[in-house]
């Protein structure tokens, strides 16, 4: 099996960019029922010592629920620490196209786990078919499974192809993410409106360059 993951500016694939298969997936200490237990304590005293760090008065009005408020907040943006895209990806039905199915224009929103400041885009997923095919809401909730925790976006993008070549068993897969990073635009290089793009290709999308051409042509 080949695997290609290129981060661009620009939305093309040159051909024999060729990356190792990365492991991806996340780990965790405690679970229950396979969902991550979130530690709203830990949460809201962490929150009260970054304010305090930063020389904040954690006694004034403004910031007096404020910690619970993000404890509350992390079970819905982190939340997909908890998930697994196999829920979603197992509602298959049978299907006799083999031809590119394609979802574009997924939004999604994510937490860069290195400044922990959001980065938000839209997903592009296509595979083609060996058979059997995912309901098309379960492609827009696989890419949320991967988006709602801390991340990168090239790891992201493979772990929703990961996904997807394991429970669907496709023919090829493609995956495209295009996302704005707020640690380049407040902070840092400070560079609002550049986007960063990551693809990558799988199985018969690997082999053949007029499919990954047909794909672009669908997302634009």
């Amino acid at each position: 099996m080949q695997t290609f993951l290129i981060s661009i500016h620009l939305p093309y694939i040159p051909k024999g960019l060729q990356a190792n298969t990365m492991d991806c997936g996340s780990k965790f200490n405690s679970s229950k029922g396979g969902m991550r237990i979130m530690d709203h304590e830990k949460i809201k005293e962490g929150v009260r010592l970054m304010l305090e760090g930063i020389g904040e008065d954690i006694t004034r009005e403004g910031l007096l629920e404020t910690p619970d408020r993000i404890a509350r907040m992390c079970s819905q943006i982190y939340g997909g620490l908890g998930e697994d895209a196999g829920v979603h990806l197992s509602k298959q039905f049978q299907a006799t196209n083999n031809n590119i199915v394609l979802e574009k224009d997924i939004t999604f929103y994510s937490t860069c786990e290195h400044h922990l400041l959001p980065f938000y885009g839209k997903a592009h997923v296509a595979y083609i078919p060996d058979g059997r095919v995912a309901g098309l809401s379960k492609l827009a909730r696989t890419v949320e499974v991967f988006a709602r925790r801390p991340q990168i976006q090239e790891n992201m993008t493979a772990q929703i192809a990961d996904a997807l070549e394991e429970y669907l068993k496709p023919k090829g897969v493609m995956v495209m993410l295009e996302a704005e990073h707020m640690c380049m635009t407040m902070r840092g290089v400070q560079k609002p409106g550049t986007k960063t793009v990551t693809t990558i290709v799988r199985g018969v999308f690997a082999d053949d360059y007029s499919l990954q051409q047909t794909f672009l042509a669908m997302v634009r």
